[in-house]
């Protein structure tokens, strides 16, 4: 990876390990001016410190903020605005990475299910509250990490925000299937030449993202497979061709994977259901115009 994106500003969520940390240090070294967030206080001094340790010109800072929580992302995305003030007062780089699996349904503070709210819902909010410095950037770019798992979703029930039937590995999938979908609305209705969209599929990779989970069968599942997983510096590289490959040669793509162009599933290419979830998304936001449809 010889990407330079010196000048640049990025903001990387979910950076205190796995993709998230491996973007953040690899966009730290091509010389951008990193800010990654994490929902936990020390971790985020750690990811910040070890990544000033591995390059020691590094500009990088930390934020904290619970994704589960609609007011902690308004609150993160206030405190993005201010920093960004100190240096260029532009955001070219959003990468919306943060993730969770529950194999228990869980309710969050605004009523919304936890992996839809935190995989989803949170990123879409964020990405409309750094439209203003998004703007200001010549070449804004919002990458957001998906999952093979959006293949498996053959429908999308009325309420994904609180399913009558949960089921982990579903609600993920269905997570992940709204990641594309925002990701292709965002490109219909923004239609602007400085900002542009493309969803990425990080294939299999060794993380703790399924560790993470309470339910000792999901875990034991994980850790088995875990280890046939790659290194997260491979979707990072997927990342940073993203952030630094001349727009006219990427921008008719929606959907990569390992640096490559990739069809994404059937369901995700219905404009009709993405129009219907950016709709339901604003209502759940509280947002009472996002880029309306003409």
């Amino acid at each position: 990876m010889n990407a330079s994106l010196t000048n640049k500003t990025a903001l990387v969520t979910g950076a205190t390990s796995g993709i998230g940390y491996q973007a953040a240090l690899d966009l730290a070294r091509a010389g951008a001016f990193v800010i990654g967030t994490g929902r936990d206080t020390a971790r985020c001094q750690h990811a910040r410190d070890a990544i000033r340790e591995a390059v020691p010109n590094a500009r990088v800072e930390f934020l904290c903020a619970d994704f589960s929580s609609l007011q902690q992302v308004r609150d993160l995305a206030e405190r993005v605005d201010r920093l960004l003030a100190t240096e260029n007062g532009r955001l070219d780089l959003l990468i919306n990475n943060a993730g969770l699996y529950s194999s228990a349904k869980k309710i969050t503070e605004d009523g919304i299910e936890m992996t839809f709210a935190v995989n989803h819902l949170a990123h879409f909010l964020l990405t409309h509250l750094l439209l203003p410095v998004l703007g200001r950037a010549p070449d804004g770019r919002v990458l957001t990490v998906s999952s093979n798992s959006h293949y498996q979703v053959f429908f999308l029930q009325s309420r994904p925000q609180n399913p009558r039937i949960y089921i982990g590995i579903w609600a993920y999938a269905v997570s992940k299937l709204s990641n594309v979908l925002f990701t292709a609305e965002f490109n219909r209705r923004v239609n602007v030449d400085n900002m542009h969209a493309w969803a990425i599929d990080p294939g299999l990779v060794n993380t703790e993202i399924g560790g993470k989970d309470g339910g000792f069968l999901s875990r034991l599942v994980w850790r088995s497979r875990q280890k046939m997983g790659t290194h997260a510096e491979v979707p990072s590289r997927t990342i940073l061709h993203l952030a630094s490959t001349p727009r006219e040669e990427i921008s008719s793509v929606l959907y990569w994977m390992n640096s490559n162009p990739k069809a994404p599933s059937r369901l995700s290419r219905d404009a009709g259901l993405a129009r219907d979830l950016w709709e339901l998304s604003c209502r759940l936001c509280r947002i009472e115009e996002y880029f309306p449809e003409n």
